[in-house]
């Protein structure tokens, strides 16, 4: 469903408001839901649960590239859980 011309210069007068009146809210809004480090960090725990099913895999077809395909994967997800941790630490509530 299409917004008539009203509506859109209705959202585009309170996009502008909130991007004066909270910058910081903004660019949080405007970075979407991969943004959110929560988010981050629910995609950082399933990358290390999938790295750690290939890997099993890997040990049960005998195939090393399998098994290296799944550890790369439990590095990657680690890297993204500890820098979405410090993502959320350093973006906390500021004094």
């Amino acid at each position: 469903m299409a917004l008539s011309e009203e509506e859109r210069r209705r959202l585009e007068r309170i996009e502008q408001e909130l991007a004066v009146a909270d910058p910081d809210l903004a660019l949080e809004l405007q970075a979407g839901a991969l943004g959110r480090p929560a988010a981050r960090t629910v995609y950082a725990i399933l990358t290390v649960i999938a790295g750690i099913a290939v890997v099993i895999a890997g040990f049960g077809t005998k195939l090393i590239v399998i098994g290296t395909i799944g550890f790369l994967l439990m590095l990657t997800g680690g890297y993204w859980f500890v820098s979405s941790r410090r993502r959320r630490r350093e973006s906390g509530p500021k004094p």
